[in-house]
């Protein structure tokens, strides 16, 4: 092996330059003892980096459970079935590269592009990067998992909510409202007002009568709610003002989060 064959060539180097005999064997004793280097480690990503990563992928397959998750609406060509914290352990062991979460993304694995997310650099994405991820959603854990884990903390993530939530493709506008959802959440930063500003896109997008984009409105909607006491008051009024319209989607959103936050109480804090 390669890196077997540079220690002897380190230890002729090293008799050549005085070294006795037997200094220079314990150079090939401990080539030979240990292991070789572990490509995901590497600092720079390479194709030998991408390789290694899809192996890992590979060997944590799950094609017992395909037929199962394809029900949940967890589908898309390629799948390999992967758990979540499966993928989260394999995050950790390659951790934050950049031009290997691009790279795991244009393979179209959705194992792949949950991992993409899970190890991107936030403020490294460009907008035309976030919009071509989008564009390549296939099922609602890749769309959820992307805006959780890179979206949400990129300082362009604000300004792409109301862009996804004018598209027409479902899962482009799913990010739409799952990245709303997920920024009342951990943008702990965010001005009040700048929530209640999203609040006519939720508006805007309740007659949505598709599965995931509906349940997407209907989880922005409630994580602003719960978000303060000083929102739970307006996003109360747009749920009822929900349940008044004629579109089945937009009863069904206000309906279920005014359910949810009026058990909070108006004016109340989550505990």
């Amino acid at each position: 092996m390669q890196w077997r064959d540079s220690a002897r060539d380190w230890a002729g180097a090293a008799q050549a330059d005085g070294m006795s005999f037997c200094a220079a064997c314990m150079w090939v004793a401990r080539a030979q003892a240990c292991t070789p280097p572990d490509p995901l480690e590497s600092a720079a990503m390479d194709p030998t980096r991408l390789a290694a990563a899809l192996a890992r992928l590979r060997a944590a397959a799950r094609p017992d459970q395909l037929d199962a998750l394809a029900r949940f609406g967890q589908g898309g060509d390629g799948r390999l079935g992967v758990a979540v914290p499966t993928l989260r352990a394999l995050a950790r062991a390659l951790g934050r590269d950049h031009d290997l979460a691009l790279a795991l993304w244009d393979t179209a694995i959705p194992d792949a592009q949950m991992l993409a997310g899970m190890v991107a650099e936030p403020a490294r994405l460009t907008s035309a990067q976030m919009d071509h991820w989008v564009a390549g959603m296939a099922a609602w854990d890749v769309c959820d998992q992307a805006c959780l884990n890179a979206f949400v903390n990129s300082p362009l993530a604000w300004d792409a909510i109301p862009r996804w939530a004018a598209r027409e493709a479902e899962f482009e506008k799913r990010a739409g409202f799952a990245l709303l959802a997920v920024a009342a959440v951990h943008q702990k930063s965010r001005p009040e007002a700048d929530f209640i500003a999203r609040l006519p896109l939720i508006e805007a997008a309740a007659g949505d009568d598709r599965n995931f984009v509906k349940k997407a409105v209907n989880w922005a909607l409630r994580q602003i709610g719960k978000r303060s006491p000083g929102l739970r008051e307006p996003a109360l009024t747009l749920a009822e003002k929900l349940c008044q319209r004629e579109e089945r989607s937009a009863r069904w959103i206000g309906s279920d989060a005014r359910r949810e936050l009026a058990r909070l109480g108006r004016g109340r804090a989550e505990k």
